[in-house]
């Protein structure tokens, strides 16, 4: 399946907020508290705060496309919009989600390996990301495209304060 990238702008914000929370919903709200997910769904995948990140020029967010259609989307973090080591030789990669009807298709796959061509083109030396570590399904995923944990920092839905692994791939090895 060939698949095109493109680079998000505000006029796309709109279609960004709803398959950001589209997407977290689908991948999340079953392993949550009804409750606590719904608080987080109202500030993290509100309008103001998807336009607050989309301006941010040290963040990028990417629609994915196959025969024009969207089947997924990424954020890159860089500097100072890095959620933790915000070093200027690495990258976060804070979001990736298929969509639920493109999934199983090997499209994730496609995805990190267009992340890891930004990442070198960008002159970065380490790609990192957190993911749940109740998310077992991602963490072998990631491991078995090169990714290491190297730490865990605490992430919370609501009130509730869940653990995520940090993770990351070494661009050198590339």
């Amino acid at each position: 399946m060939v698949l095109t990238y493109t680079l998000c702008s505000l006029e796309e914000l709109d279609q960004l907020r709803s398959i950001s929370e589209q997407t977290f919903v689908t991948a999340f709200a079953k392993d949550n508290d009804p409750k606590d997910f719904e608080i987080y769904i109202k500030k993290a995948f509100a309008l103001e705060t998807i336009k607050e990140e989309l301006l941010n020029p040290n963040s990028d967010f990417y629609f994915v496309y196959t025969n024009n259609e969207i089947v997924g989307y990424f954020k890159l973090n860089v500097n100072d919009a890095q959620s933790e080591l915000k070093q200027e030789d690495s990258i976060e990669l804070e979001r990736i989600y298929v969509l639920q009807t493109h999934q199983g298709l090997g499209l994730g796959e496609q995805f990190l390996h267009h992340i890891k061509t930004i990442a070198q083109e960008r002159m970065k030396k380490m790609l990192w990301l957190g993911v749940w570590q109740e998310n077992k399904r991602a963490i072998k995923f990631y491991e078995r495209h090169g990714f290491q944990k190297f730490d865990t920092h605490p992430y919370f839905i609501g009130s509730d304060e869940q653990t995520d692994w940090l993770m990351r791939f070494n661009l050198s090895t590339l």
